[in-house]
């Protein structure tokens, strides 16, 4: 991996065989970022993403495996109880024009992923919802 910062937006590259979600909080804890948002493209032979079916306030996981391009990456980056959080959704698309996506949990990079991430001056941290279960903005 490898960035540049300039004033609030960093351009990042992640390289063959880095996980994403790790170095995001790599790139966020070393440039003190507490609020930012998320956007990014490249190719994955490998991850996971899920979806949350409210009626069990549960997480349901769904690994890929081949060669995908990587349509959509984006999300946030915050804090949750002062501590480092991040919020990514991702959908990759196989050679069949297929496209598959969800809450990111895991994603390894097979060429490359281009990453920008654009830091807001301020925070804004997040707490349990106890009725929706998810982790939700507090203001």
């Amino acid at each position: 991996m490898d960035y540049r910062r300039f004033e609030n937006t960093i351009v990042a590259r992640i390289d063959k065989g880095e996980e994403i979600l790790e170095k995001i909080e790599k790139i966020a804890k070393k440039e003190n970022i507490k609020l930012a948002n998320i956007n990014a493209l490249g190719a994955t032979n490998s991850f996971t993403v899920g979806v949350f079916k409210t009626s069990e306030k549960k997480y349901y996981s769904n690994t890929f495996e081949g060669d995908f391009e990587i349509v959509s990456l984006t999300g946030t980056i915050n804090t949750m109880n002062d501590e480092f959080y991040t919020h990514i959704h991702m959908s990759a698309g196989n050679d069949k024009g297929e496209v598959f996506g969800g809450h990111l949990n895991r994603a390894i990079v097979s060429a490359t992923c281009e990453m920008i991430i654009n830091i807001i001056n301020g925070r804004v941290d997040r707490e349990k919802s106890e009725e929706i279960g998810l982790n939700l903005f507090k203001f």
